[in-house]
């Protein structure tokens, strides 16, 4: 999972985003989707604590996203622990002027090291600029992300969701989140993406502290060595 990090903060823009910054803020949603859907009360007396889980928005947040797809947490540590560079933090310039073949003693596979190329190429252009994106209302930013080959739905919710701080994102095409919602809420089969990002709509504008809050149950309830974020 990614790491807690409460030393930084957006504030919305003309009151279009809002954002969890602190786990206070995660509190607060949680409280609030109570009151909206009641459902959920079980749930989180279950679940437990919620966890804040924010990285600092950037290259190294996506890229870490990006690692963590498809593998185990272990793997995807180990994956990371090889990408940092010795002397400071991965960067995007510092990704681009990587050995094309880099990637083999990382770990990752092709298509993986495909899609952190492009990121890195278009952060380090300034093409893509990943802190001020996350000050743009979800559609916006969701659009701009996955315009990037390799960068899908859920890559761009989980980065807006996680170093964005956005409130009200929900990755509905996340297996895990699927399975938690329907063995929570009782539904007689996982809800597919569509149908769950359909059922997500009533805990708008909380919708990642309600995403936050099936991954917990699903860690305490059903696969804890198969979390969705490394």
């Amino acid at each position: 999972m990614l790491s807690s990090a409460t030393d930084f903060s957006f504030e919305p823009l003309g009151g279009r985003v809002q954002i969890i910054r602190n786990d206070h803020d995660v509190r607060l949603g949680l409280e609030a989707l109570l009151r909206l859907d009641p459902r959920l009360s079980p749930i989180a007396a279950d679940a437990g604590p919620l966890p804040l889980r924010l990285r600092e928005p950037g290259f190294a947040g996506l890229a870490h996203i990006i690692v963590s797809q498809m593998v185990s947490r272990a793997s995807a540590e180990a994956i990371w622990r090889r990408m940092l560079p010795a002397d400071g933090p991965l960067t995007a310039e510092g990704y681009v002027l990587l050995a094309p073949d880099a990637w083999r003693q990382f770990g990752l596979s092709r298509a993986k090291a495909d899609t952190l190329s492009r990121v890195a190429e278009a952060v380090a252009s300034g093409r893509l600029d990943l802190s001020a994106l996350c000050l743009k209302p979800p559609h916006e930013a969701l659009g701009e992300l996955t315009a990037l080959k390799g960068v899908g739905p859920w890559t761009a919710e989980v980065y807006l969701m996680f170093c964005g701080g956005h409130a009200d994102v929900f990755p509905a095409g996340d297996v895990a989140l699927q399975n938690a919602v329907g063995a929570a809420l009782g539904l007689a089969a996982r809800p597919q993406a569509k149908a769950l990002a359909k059922l997500s709509e009533i805990w708008s504008p909380w919708r990642s502290v309600a995403a936050r809050l099936f991954w917990a149950y699903y860690a305490v309830k059903m696969r804890r060595d198969l979390l969705p974020i490394g």
